[in-house]
C-alpha cells in the first residue's frame, strides 16, 4: 500500500491538537490507515543517499510515514489525510465542491486535434483560481502528482498530469500530436530550447524521467498543448515546459491531465482540484474548463457532482454482524465523508450520496466496509457462525493425517506446480497431452504444468534431504488437476494421499502394511479374490516402479490407487541414493 511521508507538528496542526505517538496510531487504526514508521528529515535524506545516519537532535523536524489504501487517493498528501481525520473526529462537516457557474462563451478551451487518438487520446483541464501557496503547501502539491503518477496513473502509462501558472499562458489551448521534429520547446529546469526527438536522447542520462520515455519514444507522434501563442504548456507524459512553471507566487493554476484511460483521467483531476481547492480564495470551487473534439463534441470538466447509491440496512448489518439503527449508521457513514440519509419513509435502505473525493466507493459493500471501519473492528462481537461447518472431503483428509502420523510418517507440503520434465520424463511417463493442465504464461521452468501426481514433490524432497538420517518416512494429502471434459472449466481436482519411505532397504512391506491400515480405517476388508464387498490389489505395470514390485489397488471394481518399489532411474533422476517404496490413493473414493 502507498506510503505518505508528512511532517509531524504540521499534521497535528492542521488537526487541532497533538497526539502522543500512541494516540495518533489509536487514531489511525481507527480510520483504517496506519503509522507506518517514525523518522525524520535528515535520516531520509541520509537513506537516500547511502550516509551515515547523524544523531538526532531536538531541531530536526519529526517524519511520520503513514501507510494508507491503495484506492484512497484523497489520502497521499497532508491536505487530504488531515481533513479525513478532522471529519472523522467530528471536528468538521463535509465539504460540498462546486464547480464556478460560468458561461460557456468565457469558459476557457481546449481543443483536441485528430492525431492524438493516435497515441493519447483523452485530455481533461480545470482551473484553480485564487491560490495561495506556501513553501509546505507548494511542496505537498508537487508531492501528490509524484504520488497519483505512481499509484492510479501507473507510472503515467495511464494518464499524465501537468499544472501551469495560468498567467502565463493565454487560451484557448490547443492538444496535439505532432513528429517529434516539429516539436521545439525549453523544458522545465532547463534554458536551453530542445527538439522533441533531442529531448528524448538528453533524458536518457535523467535517473527520473527516463523511465517515462518509453511510453511514447517509438511513436511517430508525440502528443504537445500549446496555448493561443503556441508556447508549449507541456510534452505529456514526459515534461512541462519552463515558461509556464508554477511558483510559490502562482495565483491562478491551469491543470491538464492527458490519458489512455478517461475514467482515470477524471479521477486523477477531482482529486488534485478537490484537495487544493482548500487554498482557493472561494474555498472548494473550482473553474471549469471545455474540452472540444476533433469531432465537434464538447464536455466540460471537472465533474464534481454526487452520486447517489441506495443501500439495504439489513445488507449492512448482516455483513458486520451487528445490529444498527438507520441514524447509527448515517452517522458513521457521515464520519467516513459520505452523506447519508433514511431512504424514503421506511427504515429498510439507506441513501448514500459519494463526494468526488471518495472514488473508491462503487458498490454497497464499499458502504458497509465504511460503516464497519467507522463502527470500529473492535467493537464487533466475536461469534462462531452457526453453519460453519468443514467438507467432508476435508474432514476425512483430517482423519487420514492423524491415522498416517500415529503410523510414524511426517506431512509435507510440496508446490502443486512442477515443470513437464518432473512430472513426466522422470518418473519414465510419457506425455500423452490428454492429462495435465499446461500453464500458458509460466515465469519459470519449474512451474509450467499442474501436478497429476504427487509422486514428483515427494521425490523431489527426498532428494533435497539425501544427507538426513534414514529412514525417510513422509506423506502428503493434497490435491493434483486432471484435464475433465466434463468439467466446464475443462478440468477437475482430485484429492489424493501420498506416502514414501525411503532407507536402507526399500520400506516394500512398510508401504503395503500402510495401505492395508488406511483401507482398514476406511472400513473396508482385504478380499483375496476380486469382490465388490471389499478391496483387493492386483499386478501393475507401471514405468515409475519396478516391475513385478508394485500393485494397483481395487475397491468397488475400481483402481484407487498404487504402491511399489520406485524404479532405480527414477531414483537417480531425482539424486537419490537410497531404494524407496511408494503409495498413492485417492481419498476421495472412500467418500
Amino acid at each position: 500500500m502507498p506510503t505518505v511521508s508528512v511532517g509531524r507538528d504540521r499534521l497535528f496542526a492542521a488537526l487541532g491538537r497533538s497526539y502522543t505517538q500512541e494516540e495518533f496510531e489509536d487514531l489511525c487504526f481507527s480510520f483504517g490507515i496506519e503509522l507506518d514508521d517514525v523518522t525524520t528529515e535528515k535520516a531520509i535524506i541520509s537513506k537516500e543517499k547511502h550516509l551515515e545516519e547523524d544523531k538526532p537532535s531536538a531541531d530536526d523536524e519529526i517524519i511520520y510515514k503513514i501507510e494508507v489504501p491503495a484506492n484512497r487517493y484523497d489520502l497521499l498528501c497532508l491536505e487530504g489525510l488531515a481533513q479525513s481525520l478532522r471529519i472523522f473526529n467530528g471536528q468538521e462537516k463535509i465539504p460540498r465542491y462546486t464547480v464556478a457557474e460560468i458561461s460557456k462563451e468565457s469558459m476557457l478551451k481546449m481543443h483536441v486535434k485528430k492525431e492524438t487518438s493516435l497515441i493519447r487520446p483523452f485530455v481533461v483541464c480545470a482551473v484553480l483560481r485564487g491560490i495561495t501557496f506556501d513553501e509546505a503547501s507548494y511542496n505537498s502539491f508537487i508531492d501528490l502528482q509524484d504520488k497519483l503518477h505512481q499509484n492510479i496513473c501507473r507510472k503515467r502509462t495511464l494518464v499524465a498530469i501537468g499544472t501551469h501558472d495560468l498567467d502565463t499562458l493565454q487560451g484557448p489551448f490547443t492538444y496535439e500530436a505532432l513528429p517529434p521534429p516539429e516539436i521545439n520547446f525549453v523544458p522545465l529546469k532547463q534554458v536551453k530550447n530542445f527538439r522533441a526527438d533531442e529531448l528524448m536522447e538528453f533524458y536518457k542520462s535523467d535517473l527520473k524521467l527516463k523511465k517515462f520515455l518509453h511510453i511514447i519514444e517509438n511513436s511517430s507522434v508525440f502528443p504537445v498543448i500549446y496555448d493561443r501563442n503556441r508556447t508549449v504548456l507541456s510534452l505529456p507524459p514526459i515534461i512541462n515546459g519552463a515558461h509556464s512553471a508554477i511558483t510559490l507566487k502562482t495565483k491562478n493554476v491551469f491543470i491538464e491531465c492527458t490519458a489512455t484511460d478517461l475514467t482515470k483521467a477524471k479521477i486523477v483531476l477531482n482529486t488534485m482540484v478537490t484537495t487544493f481547492s482548500t487554498y482557493c480564495k472561494r474555498k472548494f470551487e473550482v473553474e471549469p474548463v471545455e474540452v472540444i473534439s476533433f469531432d465537434g463534441n464538447s464536455s466540460v470538466f471537472p465533474d464534481l457532482s454526487e452520486y447517489n447509491m441506495e443501500v439495504p440496512l439489513s445488507y449492512i448489518t448482516g455483513s458486520i454482524g451487528v445490529p444498527l439503527e438507520v441514524d447509527e449508521v448515517t452517522n458513521l457513514l457521515k464520519r467516513m465523508q459520505l452523506n447519508a440519509e433514511k431512504a424514503g419513509s421506511g427504515a429498510s435502505s439507506i441513501s448514500v450520496s459519494v463526494p468526488p473525493t471518495r472514488s473508491d466507493i462503487l458498490h454497497p459493500c464499499d458502504v458497509m466496509e465504511d460503516v464497519a471501519i467507522a463502527y470500529g473492528y473492535n467493537n464487533i462481537p466475536k461469534r462462531k457462525l452457526s453453519s460453519l461447518k468443514p467438507l467432508p472431503l476435508n474432514q476425512l483428509s483430517d482423519l487420514i493425517r492423524s491415522e498416517i502420523s500415529m503410523n510414524g510418517f511426517t506431512e509435507v507440503l510440496t508446490w502443486i506446480l512442477c515443470s513437464k520434465k518432473e512430472n513426466f520424463e522422470m518418473l519414465n511417463r510419457k506425455d500423452d497431452k490428454s492429462t495435465a493442465v499446461i500453464i500458458g504464461n509460466p515465469r519459470s521452468s519449474d512451474f509450467e504444468v499442474v501436478r497429476t501426481s504427487l509422486m514428483p514433490g515427494m521425490l523431489k524432497t527426498v532428494g533435497h534431504n539425501k544427507d538426513h538420517p534414514k529412514p525417510i518416512k513422509i506423506y502428503e494429502v493434497g490435491d493434483v488437476v486432471l484435464l475433465d471434459d466434463k468439467k466446464d472449466v475443462g478440468a477437475s481436482n482430485r484429492r489424493l494421499l501420498a506416502a514414501l519411505y525411503c532407507g536402507a532397504n526399500s520400506g516394500f512391506e512398510l508401504i503395503h502394511s500402510l495401505a492395508d491400515r488406511i483401507m482398514e480405517v476406511m472400513g473396508t476388508t482385504f478380499v483375496p479374490v476380486p469382490d465388490k464387498s471389499g478391496y483387493y490389489i492386483e499386478q501393475s505395470d507401471e514405468p515409475e516402479f519396478l516391475l513385478g514390485r508394485q500393485a494397483k489397488i481395487i475397491y468397488k471394481g475400481r483402481r484407487i490407487g498404487i504402491f511399489g518399489i520406485v524404479h532405480p532411474e527414477v531414483l537417480n533422476n531425482f539424486d537419490i541414493p537410497d531404494p524407496c517404496s511408494f503409495l498413492e490413493l485417492d481419498i476421495e473414493n472412500f467418500l
